[in-house]
């Protein structure tokens, strides 16, 4: 009997779509298929790529309220946020084709002095077929940040969508293949984690992944029986620090918005704040202000939607609970704002830096505030975390300094989430975050293997790849790499060593600046 996948509209209860699961055996001809579709793919080159995936932006913009409806009933969050995700994710999804054939295709690199000879030469090839593992919580614009690069760099994609959200990935799948029909492309296999542990384990030639760190590890175990790589996005605890010459009313708006939207399940949401001490008190009154403006319900004007996974309520309730009983107090919200579908926002304060509020990824309508005496102090506080995806800083003179000092991929200046709206900049994180990167130049390089090339263009001057080579060669050899190297003031020596050196060669060798 096969078993069956159903997903439900977390403020409702009631039943949004049912699929069957696939097993190992679906998982692997959903690669197989996709490894006849990528050799199509490949061979339609960057600009009939571009074509079918312009085509594909269209219809999703077209379609985009559609959509959003999938995504609203499946996660629960407002229609409008959804539009926002999906507007995003189209966004990137312009720029990846747009930019692959410049970014990945052949281009010429000095081959130095010493290959001088060759021409040398880079391109991007795509790896074949790339798997994705996508999380729940932003079920079209996180997935589509490698589905769509992956696509760009040429490649085919087999999906599972979270068990979560598993019309959205079938809605993705359905409309790309409207308009490259017969090609599959993009398939979407259903299932709990012995699906993905099967797409791990089906051959891909890479897989990215998204969800937390502990799944992340599982999933690198699993890839690394077959040395499959993956580029792994997982869990946050993002910081925001305020400097003492921020802009104050705009740091507690980006800090609420930050650590409330999507009802805090976001990855790059905010969960802690540092404030200098000489703004502290401003601060926390605009922040627990503007907080207690924010509500959540079944309303069709609610700030944010219910939580969508049913375990994360008792994970906030541990936090909270945490952070007051031990010296913690809740300025904002507290344990009765947590229900289990609507939570409330809750800000702490006065919370120790070694509770599980502080230290480990919540994942809900959360934050707290923590007084500095200085920026050194916040910066200190802000990296004492294994975590290290996104981060803001709110400064007038000293924003680039700090954020450059703060250990994570990512840091929006003066702004909240900012950096994940901008196609050419990649987006990951250190540490427990993950590694690797999509988005941007780094997100497309992800899913391809970079092919050098070395092609004789002239006879060499300096032959040392032959056993004809002889005691004169092997010298004149080493005096090259000592008057290359092991020299300070290379190249513009005004004894003119390279010159004389030069000189001895074999057959004398214009040495260019």
């Amino acid at each position: 009997m096969t078993q069956m996948l159903q997903s439900h509209n977390p403020a409702t209860g009631d039943l949004v779509a049912t699929y069957p699961v696939d097993n190992a055996a679906a998982v692997n001809a959903a690669v197989a298929r996709a490894r006849t579709a990528s050799t199509w793919w490949a061979d339609l080159g960057f600009d009939g790529r571009q074509q079918v995936l312009d085509n594909w932006r269209g219809v999703i913009t077209r379609r985009m309220a559609q959509l959003a409806a999938v995504v609203h009933e499946e996660t629960g969050k407002p229609h409008a946020d959804a539009v926002l995700e999906i507007g995003l994710a189209v966004d990137h999804l312009a720029w990846a084709a747009r930019h692959a054939k410049k970014i990945l295709g052949p281009h010429k690199v000095s081959s130095g002095l010493l290959m001088m000879n060759q021409s040398a030469t880079v391109e991007y090839l795509p790896r074949g077929v790339v798997g994705v593992i996508g999380p729940w919580n932003y079920p079209v614009f996180t997935p589509m940040g490698s589905i769509g690069y992956a696509l760009a760099a040429g490649n085919a994609v087999v999906f599972k969508p979270s068990e979560l959200t598993p019309a959205v990935g079938t809605w993705l799948a359905e409309s790309l293949a409207e308009v490259a029909p017969g090609r599959d492309l993009l398939q979407v296999v259903h299932g709990f984690g012995e699906t993905g542990a099967a797409l791990c384990h089906s051959g891909v030639d890479k897989l990215a992944f998204t969800g937390s760190a502990s799944t992340g590890k599982k999933v690198m175990a699993a890839c690394a029986d077959h040395l499959t790589p993956v580029v792994i996005e997982a869990g946050g605890k993002d910081a925001l620090i305020v400097d003492a010459d921020a802009d104050v009313e705009a740091a507690a708006d980006a800090a609420v918005w930050g650590a409330f939207s999507n009802a805090g399940q976001t990855c790059i949401g905010v969960e802690r704040v540092y404030v200098h001490a000489q703004v502290y008190d401003d601060f926390l009154a605009r922040l627990s202000e503007l907080a207690r403006e924010v509500h959540s319900h079944d309303g069709a004007d609610t700030a944010y939607g219910p939580m969508t996974l049913g375990t994360q309520p008792e994970v906030i309730r541990r936090h909270i609970s945490d952070a007051l009983a031990r010296g913690g107090r809740a300025v904002v919200g507290g344990l009765d704002s947590v229900t289990d579908r609507y939570i409330q926002p809750t800000v702490l304060v006065d919370v120790p830096e070694d509770s599980s509020a502080v230290t480990e990824e919540t994942f809900g309508p959360t934050v707290t505030v923590a007084r500095v005496s200085s920026m050194d102090e916040a910066i200190e506080l802000a990296n004492a975390t294994s975590y290290g995806l996104g981060s803001t800083v709110f400064s007038k003179a000293r924003g680039m300094e700090l954020a450059r000092r703060l250990r994570s991929g990512m840091t929006a200046v003066n702004g909240v989430i900012t950096f994940a709206g901008i196609p050419a900049l990649p987006f990951g994180g250190v540490g427990d975050s993950g590694f690797g990167r999509i988005h941007g130049e780094d997100g497309l390089k992800e899913f391809t293997n970079p092919k050098a090339i070395a092609q004789k263009r002239m006879r060499a001057v300096l032959n040392v790849t032959t056993f004809q080579r002889g005691v004169k060669e092997d010298s004149a050899f080493t005096q090259l790499i000592t008057a290359l190297h092991g020299r300070a003031n290379q190249f513009g020596t005004s004894d003119g060593t390279l010159g004389k050196v030069a000189a001895r060669l074999p057959n004398p060798i214009r040495l260019r600046r």
